[in-house]
């Protein structure tokens, strides 16, 4: 069994070493051009964005060719999965796979203009995301078919809401790559050391460090993972619209792994 992953705080990570089989990171897999897998079952599992599939993600389903009789997905999500299951088949219908099995798993929510880092992690096992876990691994095992129903509610609000390209409020909407494009809402306070591990944990290569004046730029491909703010060792990197500086890493997961997943 395979397992492509993306992960920014560890969330996706720890549920894919969960799963077992082998872990293939999806951004390494893009940057080493690889888009065709083969295997028994072939599972992917990426954290839920704007209640659907992160774009980073989209376009890697579209390059990508499963040869397997049992492909199945995990998007982790805080709240409110929105319309993830739906969004994830609209993208099976052109590239030639069909999902046999969707069910996501609900995680510590980590999105910054929406929650306080502390008191989510505080509440981790109120998530109840072992017990699922538990559940999903089962059901992996003994490949049963089964795709998350979503009301129409669910899809209509999703439809909507990118359509209009506005994913929440007006507020929130500045810090995301709609509009004005999430580059400028980054910025990094004098506790910079210009240590550069946010460019290590980037997926995308997306941040120049500059070491000697311990500041940082972005360039224009950040999707909004934010990787960089999470996982700075100085809390050193802000974007406008957060709740505090509180942050947050899966308490199972070395910021190491997440550098050699995503660099």
């Amino acid at each position: 069994m395979k397992i492509l992953y993306f992960t920014a705080t560890g969330n996706s990570l720890y549920i894919s070493k969960a799963l077992g089989g082998e872990l293939l990171s999806i951004p390494q897999m893009v940057k080493e051009e690889k888009f065709e897998f083969t295997d028994e079952k072939i599972g992917i599992v990426f954290p839920v964005y704007g209640w659907g599939v992160p774009s980073y993600i989209v376009d890697f389903l579209r390059k990508a060719k499963f040869d397997t009789d049992y492909l199945f997905a995990v998007p982790t999500y805080g709240v409110y999965s929105g319309a993830v299951a739906n969004h994830l088949t609209d993208i099976s219908k052109n590239t030639g796979y069909e999902f046999s099995y969707i069910n996501p798993i609900k995680m510590v929510d980590n999105y910054l203009p929406g929650f306080d880092m502390k008191k989510e992690a505080a509440n981790k096992g109120k998530k109840g995301t072992e017990e699922n876990l538990i559940t999903i691994k089962a059901d992996v095992a003994s490949s049963k078919k089964w795709i998350k129903a979503e009301n129409f509610l669910q899809k209509g609000a999703f439809n909507i809401m990118h359509k209009r390209k506005k994913p929440f409020s007006k507020k929130q909407l500045k810090i995301h790559t709609y509009g004005e494009g999430i580059e400028n809402y980054v910025y990094t306070d004098e506790n910079c050391t210009g240590c550069g591990l946010c460019a290590k944990v980037c997926p995308v290569d997306n941040i120049i460090v500059d070491k000697e004046n311990k500041k940082i730029a972005l360039q224009d491909k950040c999707f909004g993972c934010f990787a960089c703010i999470q996982n700075c060792p100085s809390r050193a990197i802000h974007i406008r619209g957060e709740v505090n500086g509180n942050r947050y890493r899966h308490h199972h997961i070395r910021v190491s792994e997440i550098i050699e997943a995503n660099s």
